[in-house]
């Protein structure tokens, strides 16, 4: 816990958030992405990923990535000395984020404007999804849940004590009545405390029911 803190008060201090444009360390916010991976497997894209979908392998929520906000709209692709991530650093986020390209994207495009190094960045990424609590019902689910964008919120507020609706954002696509889960965005500050999310998470699901499939 000491390099969480020591991690968290070097985002909150780096750069001041204010000027605008790809610079690393400047921005207001960060969306912790989690996506149900049994959505991404039952899509095309998913299909060859054996990394992450193949028979056994039981994905439920993992990290899509974490991204530094601004207010309104988003940092990317920020210069950096450490273009290349080590094959060690991918093996050691397998676990939660189950995709070797999808490692090397997150830090390129997100990771890159965070303004601490590689290491520190999945560093965080790792802290920051240990800090949530996935309620019971979603941790590896045998049968297709089915439920609501309004409970699945409720249920991860009722299960981590300093959340609030807030500072969650439910995506499922542009369907009205009925959609699979793709990600919940968690929106925390500079200091790794969940907050209350700004105007790039208020497109949120709109689906009377939400799907989870099942994990396989």
């Amino acid at each position: 816990m000491r390099f969480f803190t020591a991690l968290l008060l070097f985002l909150m201090f780096a750069c001041p958030a204010g000027a605008r444009g790809p610079q690393s360390g400047v921005f207001d916010y960060f969306v912790l992405s989690l996506s149900w991976s049994p959505t991404y497997c039952a899509s095309p894209a998913g299909e060859n990923d054996n990394s992450q979908c193949a028979p056994g392998r039981r994905f439920a929520f993992v990290v899509h990535g974490l991204w530094p906000q601004y207010t309104k709209g988003w940092p990317e692709n920020c210069e950096t000395r450490e273009g290349w991530v080590e094959e060690g650093t991918i093996d050691s986020m397998m676990k939660i984020m189950p995709s070797r390209k999808l490692i090397i994207h997150e830090w390129k495009k997100h990771g890159t404007c965070a303004g601490v190094s590689q290491a520190d960045y999945f560093r965080a990424v790792r802290l920051l999804f240990e800090k949530i609590r996935i309620p019971a019902r979603y941790l590896s689910p045998t049968a297709d849940v089915t439920t609501t964008p309004e409970q699945l919120v409720t249920d991860f507020v009722k299960t981590n004590r300093d959340l609030t609706a807030s500072m969650l954002s439910v995506q499922c696509g542009n369907a009205r009545d009925e959609a699979r889960l793709s990600e919940l965005r968690v929106c925390l500050d500079r200091r790794g405390n969940f907050a209350a999310c700004g105007p790039n998470e208020q497109r949120a699901c709109r689906a009377r029911t939400l799907i989870m499939p099942h994990v396989r």
